[in-house]
């Protein structure tokens, strides 16, 4: 197996070419350390610190740094994807991130939803930010621990303030985000329907190939995912999270906290009303759950027919792309949501 060849050969790259910048690692805690008492982000009598992973995140290096006097989340951004390291991603994501970070700080029920910015580092492309607990993410749902209704509603309320964010203008072209969007829709709209894509389906649910080329198949199925894709890239008005899902969802002191906006973008809101609905499903919804949502999709004069079809999009992608879930079910269910992905799509 090559793999670690071409990992290292991408990280002596960018050694080589950018011999400023220090690659955090939990793995070197003295670095860590050196490099946020030269940011000035803890002084001197905070070191030496711990560090360790904090979560399983896969497009960014984030460590949990705990000091004598506090916890941190330093999260770094390099040209690849961290887990993949043989795939290249925007580097600039992290900016992306700031800049979202700082256009909600001030709103309620958005800003006071997730961790505050301490600092930035746009040459080093890091950011550190407030560390909101060990309570943990929640794709638990993917196994049947189920959204309180307090955390269905703050998660709801959340989309619903952030439709109404009106960007200012010297940050709209960075929230752009066009890069990490165009990254983000070729593993959403289109390499889970290109025939032959390489992905062994069935070893991850013996019959899962059969069912994937079926719909692959399905000519108005892939025509309207493309069209979607295409509306994806359109350029909009609204603040988009861009990866609204229980991995994005933690568990806070003060109650549902959202992490990692790095696929924000401004353009079309319903994606992330679409995102969410597809995992309220795939974690098997509670039909109350899905109205909650759809009510505030309504009065937040959402499309609620277009937030059902990026629902469609999302099921689809994962259960036959890249990006797959925690998901321990039978072959009859996933195909029993490759139909309902079918239908939200293709719904008039």
């Amino acid at each position: 197996m090559t793999l670690p060849v071409t990992l290292s050969a991408a990280r002596a790259a960018f050694r080589r070419d950018h011999p400023g910048i220090v690659l955090l690692q939990a793995s070197a805690p003295h670095e860590v350390t050196e490099y946020l008492v030269a940011q000035g982000v803890i002084g001197p009598e905070e070191a030496p610190v711990r560090v360790a992973a904090a979560g399983e995140g896969n497009m960014n290096c984030t460590l949990r740094v705990i000091t004598p006097r506090r916890r941190l989340i330093v999260k770094q951004a390099r040209p690849w994807v961290e887990k993949y390291d043989h795939i290249p991603a925007p580097w600039n994501r992290s900016l992306v991130e700031a800049a979202f970070y700082e256009t909600v700080a001030a709103v309620p029920g958005v800003g006071d939803r997730m961790p505050g910015l301490v600092h930035a580092d746009p040459d080093a492309r890091v950011l550190v930010l407030e560390d909101l607990g060990d309570g943990g993410d929640f794709t638990s749902m993917y196994t049947g621990v189920r959204l309180s209704d307090g955390e269905r509603d703050a998660l709801v309320d959340y989309l619903v303030r952030l439709r109404r964010i009106d960007v200012p203008a010297h940050r709209r072209a960075m929230l752009k985000n066009q890069d990490m969007r165009t990254l983000n829709h070729e593993h959403i709209f289109h390499f889970p329907l290109v025939e032959s894509n390489g992905l062994a389906l069935d070893g991850i649910t013996p019959g899962l190939q059969s069912a994937a080329d079926e719909l692959k198949r399905d000519a108005r199925f892939v025509a309207r995912v493309g069209a979607l894709g295409s509306r994806y890239l359109e350029d909009g008005d609204t603040l988009v999270h861009g990866d609204y899902f229980p991995g994005s969802w933690v568990r806070a002191r003060g109650g549902v906290a959202v992490i990692d906006p790095e696929f924000c973008f401004l353009g079309c809101g319903e994606h992330d009303l679409g995102v969410m609905m597809a995992h309220l499903i795939l974690a098997g919804e509670i039909a109350a759950d899905v109205d909650a949502l759809e009510r505030a999709a309504a009065n937040g004069r959402a499309d609620q027919r277009l937030a059902r079809q990026f629902a469609g999009v999302e099921i689809m992608r994962r259960l036959i792309g890249v990006a797959q879930l925690p998901l321990s079910v039978p072959l009859e269910r996933k195909q029993e949501l490759l139909g309902r992905a079918r239908r939200l799509v293709l719904a008039a």
